[in-house]
């Protein structure tokens, strides 16, 4: 869904009733099983910064807003998954205020039946400490930046301010206010984000981080709840009957299997083991497409190479900017990727608004190319990579330190690692090793630091720019290439402070001109798209081009 902006009106003041969900016929006994990845690093949804993870809350989990189907099908699904759109979820209704001071504020009224799956009422206050925990310095979350836009956040976040004066409160049971900075465009989007769903103040402070891994313990608010986790095998959710709308619900089961062989994927969704598998082995690709098994959907991600920019050797922009022009994208996209994905030549992808092109114009067709990512300019780029390296001290490759280049265990991510490993050592004369970790184990040492060179990916979590871009702030919970540039960091934020569409593109045209233009911190490879396979039996299926596979309100199709 291309233009996914909120289908709620953005007027000074008003008021939006929640949409209804489409009543649906639920067949008895219908289980399904999916996989999205292996052992999750966190369920929790304040410290959770994987897809993966994100799509497990979401379906136990409701925020203020919600995703739901549109109803209209979405792009390169042929028929399997509908569109979503952002709606009204533990909200009714809200009212927006612009104050003279520029500031926002959102006054939300929560519905009179939701509750938490243990039968007491989810209340404002719930909301409150949510989103004050995730701000709180000592509960480390990566994604508090999310919540910069709420008046306060960042001087608690520097340890200036004390979490009580985040601007947020329950004015009284069925009351949340919020009062953010400026006027965002996709505000109710952050209000449906994972880190931003509630969760329950007594059950963390007698828990501790224990919480997330006792099915008594877990308690949420949305369609499903947690009914066991087989660490490494599986987490079964079933349907919540505290739900509001627990009578349109579709699976009565949805087991979410924790695997990370795409062999074994394929195998389970052959044998009837799985209804939904995102990833495949890379042989197995030209043939399940031409099948028509392999859906390609959208996907506003970029797909990239992350350097420790604070460790020799590519602490030096120079070796940066060799490594990534030494890169061959057009062969990694049509012989290793193979799924439809288009050579990246910054690093905000294609499908991002852009408040100062013209009609059909986004942020990366406004940026234009930081460098030729074509097969027909990689002789020209390899040349200019060399000399580089040698301005780098490096000539020929001579008295590089072997690097390593760390990636998670994927099979498409292990045929990426060599064709890299392949282009630098042969282009560059340089060594480089390859390093295969299990999947939360490379999320927590790509997060340390520990590392020369890593695989990283980064799907939009709004349709904005700034999704893309705030990450690399200095010390930011995400900036896994531990970038530091203050140029860069005042862009950012005078991006963030001002309430001027053409001024905010301005400012983030500016920013990626830095990081990528100038100090070649990242190195991106291509834009994603989304594979997966899906049984016919699942029917009512939805997708949001963030990566958010909703299954809550599936049907079972007929026996034909």
């Amino acid at each position: 869904m291309k233009k996914r902006f909120l289908s709620v009106a953005m007027a000074a003041a008003c008021t939006v009733t929640m949409l209804a969900a489409p009543a649906t016929a639920m067949a008895e006994g219908f289980d399904i099983a999916v996989n999205f990845a292996s052992e999750p690093q966190t369920i929790d949804p304040a410290l959770n910064s994987a897809v993966d993870g994100a799509v497990m809350v979401q379906h136990m989990f409701e925020g203020l807003t919600k995703w739901a189907d549109s109803g209209a099908e979405a792009a390169g699904t042929d028929g399997k998954a509908n569109a979503a759109e952002i709606v009204l979820g533990q909200a009714e209704s809200y009212e927006k205020v612009v104050n003279e001071d520029g500031t926002v504020t959102y006054t939300f009224k929560l519905r009179d039946d939701i509750k938490w799956t243990d039968g007491k009422d989810v209340t404002a206050s719930d909301f409150e400490y949510a989103w004050k925990r995730l701000v709180t310095p000592e509960t480390a979350a990566d994604y508090n930046y999310m919540l910069d836009c709420v008046v306060n956040a960042n001087e608690i976040m520097a340890g200036e301010m004390d979490p009580s004066e985040l601007a947020v409160k329950a004015v009284d049971d069925k009351t949340f206010e919020v009062t953010i900075l400026n006027d965002l465009p996709y505000f109710l989007e952050i209000c449906a984000f994972p880190s931003t769903l509630p969760v329950r103040q007594d059950i963390i402070e007698a828990n501790g981080d224990q919480w997330t891994f006792d099915v008594n313990t877990y308690l949420s608010n949305g369609a499903y709840k947690m009914t066991e986790w087989n660490h490494n095998s599986e987490i079964i959710m079933e349907k919540n009957p505290e739900y509001y709308d627990y009578e349109n619900l579709g699976p009565d089961t949805i087991t979410f299997k924790l695997m990370d062989d795409a062999n074994a994927m394929l195998s389970g969704y052959n044998s009837g083991e799985l209804d939904f598998i995102e990833e495949v082995p890379q042989a197995e690709i030209p043939n399940l497409l031409v099948s028509g098994d392999l859906k390609i959907a959208d996907y506003i991600g970029t797909y990239y190479v992350c350097f420790q920019t604070q460790k020799a050797p590519f602490d030096d922009p120079k070796v940066r900017e060799a490594f990534s022009l030494a890169i061959d994208r057009t062969y990694i996209v049509n012989q290793v990727a193979q799924s439809g994905q288009v050579e990246a030549d910054g690093f905000v992808p294609a499908g991002i608004y852009d408040a100062e092109g013209a009609a059909g114009d986004d942020f990366r067709t406004v940026g234009g190319s930081y460098y030729a990512a074509t097969d027909a300019d990689y002789e020209a780029n390899c040349e200019r990579a060399r000399e580089l390296l040698a301005e780098a001290g490096y000539e020929g490759g001579e008295g590089f330190p072997v690097v390593e280049y760390l990636y998670n265990t994927n099979d498409a991510h292990k045929a990426v690692a060599e064709a890299l490993q392949n282009m630098w050592e042969t282009e560059l004369g340089v060594t480089v090793t390859l390093n295969n970790q299990e999947w939360a184990v490379f999320l927590q040492t790509r997060k340390d630091g520990d590392y020369s060179i890593a695989r990283n990916g980064w799907i939009a979590d709004y349709n904005d720019p700034m999704s893309f871009l705030d990450m690399w702030l200095t010390g930011g919970g995400n900036n896994d290439a531990q970038y530091e540039n203050p140029a860069y960091d005042e862009l950012i934020m005078s991006a963030k402070a001002t309430s001027d569409p053409a001024e905010r593109m301005s400012y983030m045209h500016q920013a990626e001109d830095i990081i990528i233009g100038e100090d070649h911190a990242l190195c991106p490879l291509y834009f994603y798209t989304q594979k997966f396979m899906l049984k016919d039996r699942v029917q009512g299926m939805y997708y949001t081009p963030l990566g958010y596979f909703f299954f809550q309100y599936a049907t079972e199709a007929a026996a034909e």
